[in-house]
């Protein structure tokens, strides 16, 4: 219990961190599924960079900061939490309204506990790696997610875990 009210106070200073960087700040909610059937939902703050590069008439890359909480609904014994925090490089394709992009990142996560289901995580300590695709229109956007978890055979075992999931996001 005392872990997961640690867990629970960083994830709120990182937020709140966040939260005060006002400008182009935007939420973040996300549900998905595991392939051992354990289900996710998560919520986060965004920042976005403030550079864009290689822009071209096709699009532009560009990205942003990404820090979030996660939990993990599992069996009985297995309900887990996490928080991360992730650079993402995004390429976003020029467009009137709709603007499709393609996303991927590395950033780190940790872990309540190192059990999810049947997956035996090692450490609390893993890396966040992710791809995803999706569509912004207006101040929203819309995406399939898949987040791949490992420790990177820091410490054994490493099973890792990937998550995929629904996510949607809006501009405060």
């Amino acid at each position: 219990m005392m872990r997961l009210f640690m867990m629970s106070s960083i994830a709120t200073v990182l937020l709140g961190l966040a939260a005060q960087q006002a400008a182009a700040i935007e939420l973040t909610g996300a549900v998905g599924r595991t392939k051992e059937s354990t289900s996710t939902v998560r919520i986060g703050l965004q920042k976005e960079f403030q550079s864009r590069w290689w822009q071209t008439d096709v699009g532009a890359l560009t990205g942003y900061w990404d820090a979030g909480y996660t939990f993990w609904k599992g069996d009985k014994e297995s309900d887990n939490h996490s928080i991360s925090v992730s650079p993402v490089l995004v390429y976003e394709f020029n467009g009137d309204v709709f603007k499709p992009y393609l996303e991927a990142g590395i950033g780190v996560s940790l872990f309540e506990n190192t059990r999810i289901e049947s997956r035996r995580l090692g450490s609390s300590f893993q890396f966040e790696d992710r791809f995803g695709v999706g569509v912004r229109f207006y101040n929203h956007a819309i995406g399939l997610r898949a987040i791949h978890y490992s420790n990177a055979g820091l410490k054994k075992p490493n099973n890792g875990i990937e998550a995929y999931s629904l996510h949607y996001r809006v501009a405060l």
